[in-house]
């Protein structure tokens, strides 16, 4: 079976870009409900991934900025603590199981690191259930 099969094209999933402001990546992730979201380039290149404890926690040792001065900060002043491992298209359902058994979802990427979507753990638990 190839991956593609669960595969979440780039088009249906909400991203950020390296250049928003914390403010557009909070709105975002509140409006999809979402407590992770996929970090791009202008180029579509998978950076990594940004999650609500990597935001909570700049918040807290920032001392709490209202909401307008969330827009002056960039999204890449965040540290993320950890980021979901992107697999390439070629990769096998072992190696996708694996990833998937540790993240919410895999990003996916072709081989010039260009995200093309995302294969959610809960998508693999359904079409094994």
């Amino acid at each position: 079976m190839n991956i593609l099969f669960f595969l979440t094209p780039k088009e249906k999933v909400s991203h950020i870009f390296n250049d928003d402001t914390l403010r557009q990546v909070v709105e975002k992730m509140e409006f999809h409900g979402y407590s992770a979201i996929p970090l791009l380039d202008k180029e579509g290149k998978y950076i990594g991934t940004i999650t609500e404890g990597d935001l909570l926690w700049y918040l807290k040792d920032h001392d709490f900025p209202d909401i307008y001065q969330l827009e002056d900060i960039p999204i890449t002043d965040i540290e993320r603590k950890r980021d979901n491992n992107a697999v390439n298209i070629q990769v096998s359902m072992e190696e996708l199981f694996e990833k998937a058994t540790n993240q919410n979802f895999v990003p996916v990427v072709d081989d010039n690191n260009v995200f093309i979507g995302i294969i959610t753990r809960k998508d693999i638990m359904l079409y094994l259930a």
